[in-house]
């Protein structure tokens, strides 16, 4: 059976990878919606040409970096402390890690687990970790792993700093990556200089910032948590269910705003949360076509804010799902230029980030373009991500080249998760 096979990789040592030619040095400026996100984000892709065998694949991988590594001379550099006690980026032009390796099999034994995305352990081994690295400073911003498999294709492992790249960003940074490789012009040049969204001065914080409140754990989740394991699932959502989802919504709604509704108010029952629980929606809104004016094309930077819902377990479990829908709905409509910049505003007077206690943050892949990677043996077989970056997060997932499906990825704890699987048959 695929899932009692143990995939081994053989990594050789990692070398850096700098740009191909002499870029700008310095401290390079990270807004304060960069600040907000200190992970390492974990994505594979897996490319398989019958025309091509992956003998020179990370040569390829590699020159290619090299070279668009001068429009992203950032991401050449290491994570530092400003004078102001921010995150900023050192631009030494030292080099991005890359990391070449060989599984012990070809695709077909580990299957399962690409095309599943729920069995993290096995995904993890093809993205390098740097060893003895004790905070996200001591990582680089990208990482780079190489898997050769003895099926001829290969996976390209990648871990990408989130202060560095939002999703669209880091698309745009592959989408780069993947013309160079191919010969090809960039089609959207980076814009790099992120001081347009320095904050104001003085700072105005014009609206509530719910987002960062400090929740108190009142249900024994956290509890629940540390005395189970970790059980890892993904849910199709086809057009069919989701078009049911909006009839049982009984409101008009978003995709988005429906679906979002629907787990906030599973995973709130499956936890067992007691119905005074506190509780908090978190996502992410791109704020790029909502800025005034507008960020430039291309711009490489997090361009996303956090809105929120704060409400408490009972009003969402004991309503119908049309009520939990609005709820979304209005955190959706709050998000405008002005709510933006009093949140850049709010971390420039307080320094705090989004808590996540009796919390459910929601991260919407499901636009970004993962199938579409071409490095010179055509898309990715298959694509995603390499676990969860925290357990309070629900990841949708695109579902390939079929646009009417979102795949959604998350982890509970294993009697939370037997109910909610019960749940999802609607």
């Amino acid at each position: 059976m695929a899932d009692s096979f143990e995939l081994i990789v053989t990594r050789k040592d990692p070398v850096l990878i700098s740009p191909a030619s002499e870029t700008p040095k310095g401290l390079h400026y990270l807004s304060n919606l960069d600040q907000n996100i200190a992970i390492i984000v974990k994505t594979f892709y897996y490319f398989k040409s019958n025309s091509r065998s992956n003998e020179e694949s990370a040569e390829v991988i590699k020159k290619s970096l090299s070279a668009v590594l001068v429009h992203y001379y950032p991401a050449a550099g290491r994570l530092t402390i400003s004078p102001e006690g921010k995150i900023a980026v050192n631009c030494t032009g030292e080099g991005v890690v890359v990391v070449e390796a060989e599984a012990n099999c070809g695709i077909e034994k580990i299957k399962e687990a690409i095309w599943e995305i729920d069995q993290p352990e096995t995904l993890e081994k093809l993205v390098y970790n740097v060893p003895g690295a004790r905070n996200i400073l001591e990582i680089p911003p990208v990482v780079v792993q190489v898997t050769n498999f003895k099926c001829g294709g290969f996976v390209l492992g990648l871990g990408m700093n989130h202060n560095m790249f939002d999703g669209i960003a880091a698309m745009e940074f592959l989408n780069s990556w993947a013309e160079t490789a191919r010969g090809l012009p960039l089609s959207v040049p980076p814009f790099l200089d992120r001081t347009l969204l320095r904050p104001r001065t003085p700072p105005k914080i014009e609206f509530p910032h719910n987002e960062f409140e400090e929740i108190d754990d009142i249900s024994g989740t956290g509890k629940l948590y540390s005395d189970e394991k970790l059980v890892y699932k993904s849910f199709l959502f086809g057009p069919e269910k989701l078009e049911n989802l909006k009839i049982m919504a009984e409101t008009k709604s978003t995709t988005f705003q429906t679906l979002t509704g629907f787990l906030w108010r599973a995973r709130c029952q499956a936890l067992g949360l007691k119905p005074d629980q506190r509780i908090k929606l978190l996502f992410a809104a791109d704020g790029r076509s909502r800025f005034v004016p507008e960020l430039p094309k291309g711009y490489s930077g997090n361009g996303i804010v956090f809105t929120y819902s704060v409400t408490t377990a009972g009003e969402v479990t004991l309503n119908p799902l049309s009520h939990t829908v609005g709820l979304v709905k209005r955190a959706v409509e709050m998000v405008n230029d002005g709510f933006m910049r009093s949140a850049i505003d709010y971390f420039e007077v307080t320094r705090a980030r989004p808590s996540l206690t009796a919390t459910l943050l929601i991260t919407s892949w499901a636009k970004l373009s993962f199938h579409t990677k071409d490095f010179g043996w055509g898309e990715p077989v298959v694509s995603g991500p390499v676990g969860l970056p925290e357990k309070e997060v629900i990841l949708f997932l695109p579902c390939g080249s079929d646009t009417k499906s979102i795949n959604v990825l998350l982890g509970l704890p294993g009697s939370a998760m037997k109910v909610f699987e019960g749940l999802m048959d609607i």
